[in-house]
């Protein structure tokens, strides 16, 4: 899809035109010109209760004016002079619902019309292509009338000046959507080894350095951790690495790394049987890094920035790792595996150390890693640690203009006890409390020689129940964090 800006409304022609209504007060200049242009239609509606524009409300008036567009949607926004993040949001969902819907092929967006609190207008329009964009994707492919289904909108335009904020709200919208296909796949078809096809596919179109260390590579540099989750499984497991080049030559890289568990039975400690097809969702922080490739490479920042997914399938079978057994990872600590379900960890902490050998500027590693962080923050915020307290801030700046939200959890070196372990260096689990903190301590004895941070995503990459679906979160927040890097 063709997606530019225009100027002034006035001079502009689409099939259809969206323009956004308050519940009360004046019209924004597009909103009032198109009421002046359709006779008052717009004033009258909202004056006699037929439209009360109410957040998210939508009237889709057809054959106003031939002059300037064959209908007009009218998008309720409320009260509210400025509105929440939530409400956009909730707003722009509306929009993309209708005009998916509809046999429309060009449509522009009156979006000088919303104002967000505390927020620039670029950061506006930023957001509202981006999420105006993401409201457009379908999962397609699996079912026989998937056709009928893509969006037929070939040329979207939105109201607005700032070509930079457009790219950057379009192209993170294209990572997210990346993200969410890879997400939502099913376990059959999206495995270690069509993760790392994924990845030279990205190598290809957009001519990134790409590396695969398979099994016999691992073992030779001593993985035997990230290998102990595999072991199970026939489907091989493999360390990708993508090298984007942006920067000076030489330049130390920023390192994303993504836990890629592309099916999470438990392994031997076996998960129970509900809800057991929501673990095709494991690899969602592989897939966020995926997706924020794909985003820094549509944009071509300045800098150089290394992605790594430690991708496994995790299966019980006789060959699988049990509980009680020891590995010894490639850092030289040895784990007592206790639970072979707390399988995460134990692939990231091997990625960790060999993300070493690129003497980064920073890491953060992006996991669904925890149910306990889905209990202590539910659907709304990613947990976040960090053993640096500059990368915490920057990664809280760049929550807050992404408007994907991070609480910052605690990281105290009290909670490391719970890790002993009776036979090896350290345990993989650390008992009932503070399940999603001693996760982290897990990792973080494996990144003290740089700058480091975990994301645990387990409550929200993905929606369940009967909306059940990957969110493509948080690739918004990571590319806002990369482009901050940007000198």
């Amino acid at each position: 899809m063709n997606m530019a800006l225009f100027d002034r409304l006035s001079t502009v022609q689409a099939d259809l035109l969206v323009v956004f209504v308050p519940s009360e007060g004046d019209f924004s200049e597009s909103t009032a010109w198109v009421d002046e242009n359709a006779n008052g239609q717009v004033s009258q509606l909202r004056e006699t209760g037929v439209f009360k524009a109410g957040v998210a409300q939508t009237l889709l008036l057809p054959g106003v004016t031939q002059d300037f567009a064959q209908a007009v949607l009218l998008v309720g926004i409320g009260k509210e002079v400025q509105l929440s993040d939530m409400n956009a949001r909730k707003v722009m969902a509306a929009v993309a619902a209708q005009i998916k819907g509809l046999p429309f092929a060009s449509v522009a967006v009156a979006s000088a019309g919303l104002v967000l609190k505390s927020r620039s207008q670029s950061d506006v329009l930023a957001l509202v292509a981006q999420w105006l964009n993401e409201g457009f994707y379908n999962f397609l492919g699996f079912k026989k009338d998937d056709a009928e289904k893509a969006t037929k909108v070939t040329s979207l335009l939105l109201e607005g000046t700032d070509e930079a904020a457009l790219a950057i709200g379009t192209a993170t919208a294209s990572g997210s959507a990346f993200a969410r296909q890879l997400g939502n796949l099913p376990g059959n078809v999206c495995t270690p080894s069509y993760l790392a096809s994924k990845a030279q596919q990205l190598g290809e179109e957009y001519g990134i350095g790409v590396e695969l260390l398979d099994e016999t590579k691992m073992d030779e540099l001593g993985m035997h951790c990230l290998l102990s989750v595999g072991r199970g499984s026939d489907q091989p497991s493999y360390l990708i690495v993508m090298n984007y080049r942006g920067g000076e030559e030489g330049d130390a890289p920023h390192v994303l790394l993504g836990k890629g568990i592309t099916f999470d039975t438990g392994g031997i400690s076996l998960k129970p049987g509900p809800k057991m097809d929501e673990m095709k969702y494991d690899m969602c922080g592989a897939a966020s890094v995926f997706g924020t490739m794909k985003t820094i490479c549509e944009l071509k920042p300045k800098l150089n920035f290394t992605a790594v997914i430690a991708a496994a399938e995790n299966m019980p079978s006789s060959r699988a790792t049990k509980p009680g057994d020891i590995v010894k990872t490639m850092s030289g600590q040895t784990v007592e595996i206790l639970n072979t379900d707390a399988e995460g960890r134990l692939v990231l902490c091997d990625a960790l150390t060999y993300i070493e050998c690129f003497k980064p500027k920073s890491v953060v590693d992006i996991a669904t890693l925890t149910g306990a962080c889905v209990v202590a923050l539910g659907s709304v915020n990613s947990g976040m640690y960090a053993n640096n307290d500059a990368l915490a801030t920057e990664l809280k700046v760049a929550s807050q203009t992404a408007a994907d939200k991070i609480w910052q959890m605690p990281l105290d070196e009290e909670y490391q006890q719970q890790l002993d372990s009776n036979f090896a260096d350290i345990a993989n689990i650390g008992g009932p409390e503070a399940g999603s903190v001693t996760a982290a301590c897990f990792l973080s004895r494996f990144t003290e020689s740089y700058p480091w941070a975990h994301l645990d995503i387990a409550g929200t990459a993905w929606t369940g129940g009967a909306a059940k679906g990957a969110s493509g979160r948080p690739v918004a927040l990571l590319t806002r964090y990369l482009l901050g890097k940007v000198s």
